[in-house]
């Protein structure tokens, strides 16, 4: 390659990644230009696709990360230079430098999406690089919790989608609709219909989610019927900013005199001109330990507070520090009139090396390189309290304070605990000549609200203070530097929990699932490419050979186990965490689920017969009867319309005529090309049997008699988690493995057994069908689009399934138990 052609390629990577980072710029600091985020990575996905080498991607990615940070966080770079005194210069040089370690998804997300189009189209290469981006955010924490689908806050359709699956899952689509518009620009010499599918598959995304955020829209604003207790809420927003600097001007007790003294004369004014039912200072407004004073003079003040709160009658909810013997935190204290402290929230993610430094890092010469570092300890997470008027009004509150709303964990927590709503609590005077900064702190907090469907009171120091509805919504919010009064109504009404809070942050460990799942296919593939194939057909096949009415009456009982088990689905849908609930979900699995499915299986089994050919005929034989029909006189082999029980088929006779009963048959074209072998007139397939018979082919060739045997899946397999968490229960409730059994004897002990058993299989159960709804659907668009690749891709989704199974769920079970731990 020439000098010329390198410097013009040079020139080619700085120009698309410079372009993609205006209009990044452009899609985070205005609101009217939300909408930019769908093409703003255009520019440099055309570049990633005509980058060859993963050397030059990779240097591609890492040139991205630092646009990205300039374009969207160089404000943050001049904030930070300015509060710790090195200058905004200085700071945002550094904050480019460790750009690809603040935004390493865009490095993850370049190398997969490179290393999967390598094997795969472009589909599945889309998919692979989402998927990095959002677990890679998942997985490894950001400092300031950003992704990219909180550009489209603005959109208040398409943020509604935030209630399934976060910030995350706009981020998902946000990627998926600029990989589509890239791929349609690509493929514009290859015709409309090239590329027109690449638009249409980005234009549905984008339909449904603003479809589903019209119906939820609609939903939310319907006005609620029951009365439920309301409170006033006041926020003070005294903007009083630069502690430090008044502190060496004033003194600590002037200060602190200072402060108090402007938040007494707006507290009262909230009191009297809002008529306020509680009142909300903003974080660390008392900068001192509030209930372990340090001095006497701390003690006086302490007293004040409390006598300040008893005379006005109304509750405070203020931002102050907490101590004990491990240290300091960054609190939010609630008093109640008359009673004192009700209770103390603790800040759970301080500010990294400006509030808190980790362990590992907390060394004197780290402190001496970073002087401004606090001592402040985390938290130990989300708790809920309530705020009470003095006529026994009363809602729950979630407090999160600065960095805590940022964390979608914390806000589900909350929601869990039974928060009816969020109150916010946050000093951004660092924000005070930079407010894009404080403008994407308050769309991120009003995330929150839409993931859990909490309404949100948030005050700050100086601005933007505001009052945040359930879909996302700023009703009204102060300015900065603004000296303010806010007051918000707020209910105690309990939401429906909504996906994000039943299953929690769930987007990213779904894309890591999907990385894993593409590992594995293309493990498989290459395992497969080495296997010998076997293509010899049975001689012998084994069936169940129905009537008409004993079909319908086991088609009947499996009808009634799907049922039963969709009812038990939605009934543990109800509550958090898919879990049972109750002693008669199991009953009722048992009797709609269990009984229908054995009946099914009984009657199934007592017509099993063997199918075979024997000269010119074909022999079925059972236990008490052996059937032989002329192969001669079979013309066709036809698909139930219906495949229940299972999937089936018909004979055809030569007088046009189904032969009077049906197999259930899990291999039709094996025994079609015996039939044709041994000299069966057999016609051409109509389309349905077709795709039916290619349907039970591949899921016969799919299936392991072992690892998918139904006795070792739902049976033995959930005996294994249903005994350890039986020993768990038996340690808690009755402080040993075996204490039921000494205080209520040996039934009571084996009837817990068999209850965890039988919940465990339940679960199992329904994760099962879970994955055979997902694995079949995916089947049946392979079979209609790709049907020479269908059986492969069924073996690839059996494995997959039985990995999530046998492999995901202990892991799963491990993570948990770690968690807790």
């Amino acid at each position: 390659m020439s000098k010329e052609q390198s410097a013009g390629k040079r020139w080619h990577r700085l120009i698309a990644i410079g372009l993609s980072a205006v209009l990044l710029a452009l899609y985070a600091r205005y609101e009217a230009a939300w909408f930019l985020g769908f093409i703003a990575l255009v520019p440099w996905l055309l570049l990633l696709n005509a980058t060859k080498s993963l050397r030059s991607v990779a240097l591609s990615s890492v040139l991205m990360s630092a646009a990205f940070v300039a374009a969207i966080f160089a404000w943050f770079g001049a904030a930070i230079g300015n509060f710790t005194g090195v200058g905004p210069v200085g700071a945002t040089a550094a904050l480019l430098l460790l750009a690809p370690l603040m935004q390493g998804q865009i490095i993850a997300f370049a190398l997969v999406r490179e290393l999967v189009g390598r094997r795969y189209e472009s589909l599945v290469r889309a998919l692979s690089g989402a998927a990095a981006w959002v677990a890679y955010e998942s997985f490894v924490p950001k400092l300031l919790g950003d992704t990219l689908g909180h550009g489209l806050f603005p959109s208040e359709t398409l943020r509604q989608s935030a209630d399934l699956g976060g910030a995350a899952g706009l981020t998902l689509l946000v990627l998926l609709v600029n990989e589509a518009i890239a791929t349609a620009i690509e493929r514009r010499q290859l015709g409309p219909r090239a590329w027109g599918k690449a638009l249409a598959l980005g234009a549905a995304l984008l339909a449904g989610t603003a479809g589903y955020g019209v119906l939820r829209l609609n939903a939310l604003q319907t006005p609620p019927t029951d009365n439920a207790a309301t409170l006033r809420i006041a926020m003070v927003q005294a903007s009083i900013t630069d502690y430090e600097r008044l502190r060496r001007d004033m003194g600590a007790y002037a200060v602190v005199r200072h402060v108090l003294d402007t938040h007494y004369a707006l507290s009262m004014s909230a009191i009297r001109d809002h008529d306020a039912d509680v009142l909300l200072w903003s974080e660390t407004v008392y900068p001192t330990s509030f209930g372990s004073p340090r001095s006497e003079d701390g003690a006086a003040l302490d007293r004040e507070i409390q006598a300040f709160v008893d005379t006005v009658g109304v509750p405070l909810v203020f931002g102050t520090y907490d101590r004990d013997d491990q240290g300091e935190y960054n609190a939010a204290a609630f008093l109640e009139p008359g009673k004192g402290l009700l209770g103390t929230y603790r800040k759970t993610h301080p500010f990294p090396l400006t509030e808190h430094l980790p362990a590992w890092a907390d060394k004197p010469w780290v402190r001496r390189l970073l002087p401004w570092a606090g001592t402040w300890q985390p938290g130990n997470g989300a708790r809920v309290l309530p705020l009470r008027a003095a006529d026994g009004r009363e809602v729950n509150v979630l407090p999160l304070i600065c960095l805590d709303d940022v964390h979608t964990d914390l806000a589900i927590d909350g929601a869990r605990l039974g928060a009816q709503a969020i109150i916010g609590m946050s000093n951004d005077s660092w924000f005070t000549d930079y407010p894009i900064g404080a403008r994407l702190h308050l769309a991120v907090a009003a995330f929150r609200s839409i993931e859990t469907r909490l309404p949100q009171v948030r005050v700050t120091t100086n601005g933007l203070s505001a009052i945040i509805d359930d879909t996302g919504k700023v009703q009204v919010a102060t300015e900065m530097g603004q000296q303010a009064v806010l007051t918000a109504f707020v209910s105690a009404r309990d939401p429906a929990p909504t996906l994000m809070v039943r299953w929690g942050d769930w987007v990213g460990r779904a894309g890591a699932l999907f990385l894993l799942g593409i590992v594995a296919l293309t493990a498989w593939r290459r395992i497969s490419a080495r296997r010998p194939v076997h293509s010899e057909d049975p001689a012998v096949f084994e069936a169940a050979v129905l009537s008409a009415p004993w079909r319908a009456i086991a088609a009947a009982l499996r009808v009634c186990a799907g049922l039963g088990l969709a009812h038990l689905a939605f009934d543990m849908s109800q509550s958090i965490g898919w879990q049972v609930a109750s002693l008669s979900q199991l009953w009722w699995f048992a009797a709609s689920v269990l009984a229908p499915l054995c009946i099914a299986w009984a009657i199934e089994h007592a017509f099993k017969a063997t199918v075979s050919i024997n000269g010119s005929d074909l022999v079925i034989d059972q236990r008490r009867q052996r059937i032989e029909i002329a192969v001669a006189s079979i013309t066709a082999i036809r698909a139930w319309r219906l495949p229940l029980p299972h999937s089936g088929l018909q004979l055809v006779l030569a007088s046009g005529k189904p032969w009077a009963q049906g197999f259930v048959l899990n291999r039709p074209r094996a025994l079609q090309r015996l039939l044709t072998a041994a000299g069966a007139p057999l016609v051409n397939e109509d389309a349905f049997s077709a795709k039916w018979n290619t349907l039970a082919e591949n899921n016969a060739a799919a299936r392991s008699p072992r690892l998918d045997n139904a006795l070792l899946k739902f049976g033995l397999f959930p005996l294994l988690p249903a005994l350890a968490a039986f020993h768990l229960h038996q340690f808690i409730a009755f402080g040993g493995p075996f204490g039921e059994w000494l205080t209520y004897g040996p039934a009571a002990w084996f009837g817990g057994l068999a209850i965890w058993w039988g919940a465990w299989s339940l679960g199992m159960m329904l994760f099962a069908a879970g994955l055979r709804v997902l694995i079949e659907t995916i089947h049946i668009a392979a079979i209609a689009f790709t049907p020479a690749k269908s059986a492969e891709i069924r073996d690839a989704l059996a494995w997959f399934a039985r990995l999530a199974f046998y492999v995901g769920v202990p892991a799963w079970l491990a993570l948990r138990l770690f968690s807790a731990n």
